[in-house]
């Protein structure tokens, strides 16, 4: 197996980051990888569906392991995932046992024949987490507010020990309140500590809403924290910071030379927010995510900036007099990406690949885990896929390129998507491993054909230019089938809604067209879903309980012009019309539909609801992120 002389003596591993490791003389478990495929061998076992690069072949390695986050894998081939819980993801029940994973494959085949659970659990007020590295022959991991440190003993893959903690008290709450870290050779323990707010406005997501100057939330969020992976019972401070002005750092990759490098999510709601001085199209390629190189002392501008892919400079935002793309003061200051990403498409995890099993076309550049946008509404949704970036020492070299793709399946949105990849991380015979977090699958893609520089990269797929297109408005999702038209039956389906007291099926009709971004620009399918069924930004506006008010057409028309600016159970507000510019008709034909939806169960041979609202206790739909 190759390894960098440098890190001889040092495993270096992180959420998202599995290329670096030790000599193997660590105490971990018993055992050795199992070899790579053949060269030359066919893809018999690819039950992944994925769509890849020629020569290249996957297996689902495991499944069903929980909402599985970021991922590294040990010298000796285990592989150990980091699970989360909590309003994410709905608040579902947990999986069963602890939130941290071993997966093992003892025969070769790809697939994982040993798992183990362990680590903290619902009982004993675990909530899981994100971050997950190796270091020194012990595995760090992400716990509520903590990094912890597990002993690995000799003859298991699980530790048998309870965990020490490293660092305690990281601040939790707000849009983003994950932990991704990485370590380096010399133990340093950097840690993302990201935003509680999209732009650091006066009131989150709200239009128009002035940024807070100076943006106060910089003192303890937004940035990269520096710790000692080597000591015990330390404790977040703010005098740890090591960069600032990172909106959301959730991939991290350390090259031979010591270069940093970390993802970052690009801000959210440009014409939802500011839709005086954003086109709607510009919601969807507005702003650009980001590959950064890490330095001391850095500011890398949010929330005063944000990266335009068109026009490949920062700019300033508009919450602190920004003039919709056209300024730039003091952005002219920070420092800008080594490369840019396509907009919202979730920059997750990230894992530098310094191995010999890919082609050589891979070596030493970065493979990211796009977990998919949401915000692109109602265009179509976009990322939902592992892209590569070669690197150059320390800049970024061409246009990436989309190296797997197929996780979502037929319809890439975040209430719909099958599978989102969440995590990447290398293996030591260089195989590649993807979690995904929607229902924890964890994907192994070997090389198994060709060879030479250009191998494997002949058929790869350019990532879309900062200057594409958003696309068309998307009414449907997904398209049927058999091929028809897509708006086929349409009509057939509103004109079976029930119809609330003091609307009209005309109302119902338009309300549909507004939620699908058809009318007034509305973006409600980018929260909730093409279908109304809801995402893990906000909820199910076919059948759940009311959050807020009693269910009545009256009540969800008040919470549609209102918004939502203190969510109850989702991570972020709601701005008054969901940000969109829609006039008193509008919206009460959006609530119209809204409550056609949550009370299409009761419709019996008339389309006319009966006169009164109080059809069942739990009437259903939430407000938007409530």
């Amino acid at each position: 197996m190759h390894r960098s002389r440098r890190y001889g003596q040092v495993w270096i591993a992180m959420a998202l980051f599995g290329g670096w490791y030790a000599n193997g003389s660590s105490a971990s478990a018993q055992g050795t990888p199992a070899a790579a495929p053949s060269a030359t061998a066919s893809c018999p076992q690819d039950d992944s569906g994925l769509k890849l690069p020629a020569g290249f072949c996957a297996t689902i390695f495991a499944d069903g392991i929980g909402h599985a986050r970021h991922l590294v894998v040990a010298p000796n081939g285990v592989v150990y995932v980091n699970t989360w819980s909590g309003r994410y993801y709905g608040d579902d029940t947990p999986h069963a046992g602890g939130f941290l994973v071993g997966l093992q494959d003892t025969t070769g085949a790809g697939k994982a024949d040993v798992n183990e659970r362990f680590g903290e659990t619902v009982q004993s007020g675990g909530a899981g987490g994100t971050g997950i590295g190796l270091y020194h022959g012990a595995l760090y991991a992400e716990l509520n507010d903590k990094i912890v440190r597990y002993t690995l003993p000799t003859g298991s893959i699980v530790p048998s020990g309870a965990s020490v903690p490293i660092v305690t008290g990281l601040p939790l709450g707000g849009d983003h309140p994950m932990h991704p870290f990485a370590i380096d050779r010399d133990g340093s323990l950097y840690i993302d500590v990201a935003t509680a707010t999209n732009a650091c406005q006066s009131q989150n997501r709200i239009p128009k809403s002035a940024g807070i100057n100076p943006c106060t939330e910089l003192e303890t969020r937004g940035g990269i924290w520096r710790y000692d992976a080597n000591k015990t019972g330390q404790a977040f401070s703010p005098a740890q910071r090591f960069a600032t002005g990172i909106r959301n750092a959730e991939g991290f990759a350390i090259d031979a030379d010591d270069h940093i490098f970390v993802t970052m999510h690009g801000r959210d709601q440009l014409h939802a927010n500011w839709p005086d001085l954003y086109k709607p199209e510009e919601e969807a390629t507005l702003p650009a995510e980001e590959l950064l190189l890490l330095r001391r002392g850095g500011d890398y501008g949010w929330p005063e900036c944000y990266y335009d892919g068109i026009q490949h400079k920062l700019m300033l935002a508009p919450e602190y007099g920004g003039d919709g793309g056209k300024s730039v003061g003091p952005c002219a200051a920070k420092i800008a990406p080594i490369a840019a990403f396509p907009a919202h498409w979730a920059p997750n995890g990230m894992a530098l690949y310094d191995k010999q099993q890919f082609p050589s076309h891979y070596r030493n550049g970065v493979f990211v885990a796009f977990h998919g946008s949401w915000d692109r509404a109602p265009y179509p949704q976009a990322g939902y896929n592992v892209v590569f970036q070669a690197l150059e020492g320390d800049h970024a070299t061409g246009r990436c390129e989309i190296f797997a793709d197929g996780f979502a399946g037929a319809v890439k949105a975040p209430g719909q998507a099958l599978h989102r990849p969440s995590g990447v991380a290398v293996g030591p015979d260089g195989s590649l491993y993807v979690s995904d977090d929607i229902r924890g699958r964890i994907y192994r893609i070997v090389f198994r054909g060709g060879s030479g520089a250009s191998a494997g990269a002949a058929s790869v797929t350019p990532c879309p230019s900062g200057s594409a297109s958003a696309g068309e408005i998307s009414a449907n999702e997904a398209k049927p089938p058999e091929g028809t038209h897509p708006d086929a039956g349409a009509a057939d389906a509103i004109a079976t809604l029930p119809v609330p007291p003091g609307a009209t099926k005309a109302m119902v009709a338009l309300g549909d067209r507004i939620f699908h971004g058809q009318v007034g620009g509305a973006t409600c399918t980018g929260c909730h879903g093409g279908d109304a069924k809801g995402t893990p930004l906000a909820p199910d506006l076919t059948d759940t309980e009311w959050l807020w008010g009693d269910g009545s057409y009256a009540s969800i028309t008040k919470t549609i012009t209102t918004g939502v600016p203190q969510p109850k159970k989702y991570r972020s507000p709601m701005p008054p019309m969901g940000g969109a510019q829609l006039s008193p008709d509008q919206v009460s034909a959006l609530a119209a539909y809204i409550w056609a939806l949550s009370h299409r169960w009761a419709t019996t041979s008339s389309t006319v609801a009966p006169s009164t609202d109080a059809v069942r206790p739990a009437d259903v739909v939430g407000s938007p992120h409530a």
